[in-house]
């Protein structure tokens, strides 16, 4: 079938929780079909062995033909916590990131009184983007916020270990972009994570795609991705770093701060 490029997809779930899955998705560029051709799932530690190595050795085995390994988590710190300047208080601040999130603020959210003012110790740009710049309001996690710290230092740390280019990915907009091109309610698309229904999101989703014979998908590894959402996740964020390889990602905003990063999801009505 000619050469073969992978996409690693990664979800690290829980911290230190038995939760984390793997996903490779394989493309033939000759054939233009992908596949997901391996899932591994709730990686732990075993032993004096951590779940960490085999996520990395997981990763390092595919290593000569791996073009993104793409994670569900932050994968970096907010700027104003390694930032080296002597610290104003952002309230003074000049910094381009601190400057574009007063103008978010200034200009988002006018009719609530009173608005609940911004941390960029905890919080970082996109996370104030994908709030109010898209077509739906998606929440995300602050960076450094209580659920989210755990991971982002997980995440570092086994991407400080890997050679090859690492992507940030939100799996629920990517299920959002794709899904609305694949022909699906807003209602099979508001929460794949749900404990009710959640299930039945990701089944409609699966078989949308298969349907469209965009990917080919195992029957087990479907119906593990159908019971398990963060092996779904790691899927989605294979996925989206194929997007991204095709050029069928959303790139940085022109006024975005150049300072600060970018979390990779899909152009609107991407063609299957």
């Amino acid at each position: 079938m000619g050469d073969v490029i992978r996409f690693i997809g990664v979800s690290l779930a829980g911290g230190k929780s038995d939760k984390a899955c793997v996903a490779i998705l394989e493309y033939y560029p000759e054939n233009k079909k992908i596949f997901l051709s391996r899932l591994f799932e709730k990686i732990k530690s075993e032993g004096e062995v951590s779940g960490d190595l085999k996520i990395h050795e997981l990763i390092s085995q595919q290593e000569q033909s791996v073009q993104y390994v793409a994670f569900d988590t932050a994968l970096s710190m907010p700027v104003c916590l390694v930032c080296p300047l002597k610290c104003p208080g952002y309230e003074l601040c000049k910094e381009p990131h601190i400057e574009w999130m007063w103008q978010h603020f200034r200009e988002n959210d006018i009719k609530k009184k009173p608005k609940k003012l911004f941390t960029p110790y905890t919080q970082r740009a996109v996370e104030l983007y994908f709030q109010s710049n898209l077509e739906d309001k998606f929440y995300l996690h602050h960076a450094m916020g209580a659920n989210s710290a755990p991971l982002l230092a997980r995440a570092l740390f086994i991407k400080n270990r890997l050679k090859h280019k690492c992507i940030e990915v939100f799996p629920k907009l990517t299920m959002w972009r794709l899904g609305e091109a694949l022909g699906l309610t807003k209602l099979a698309l508001k929460d794949h994570r749900a404990a009710f229904g959640g299930d039945e999101s990701r089944e409609k989703f699966i078989h949308a795609m298969n349907e469209r014979n965009f990917t080919f998908i195992y029957h087990q590894d479907a119906k593990s991705m159908i019971e398990n959402s963060h092996a779904f996740e790691a899927f989605l964020c294979g996925l989206t770093a194929f997007l991204k390889y095709k050029n069928l990602t959303e790139p940085r905003p022109k006024n975005f701060p150049k300072n600060e990063s970018w979390i990779d999801f899909p152009v609107k009505d991407v063609s299957f």
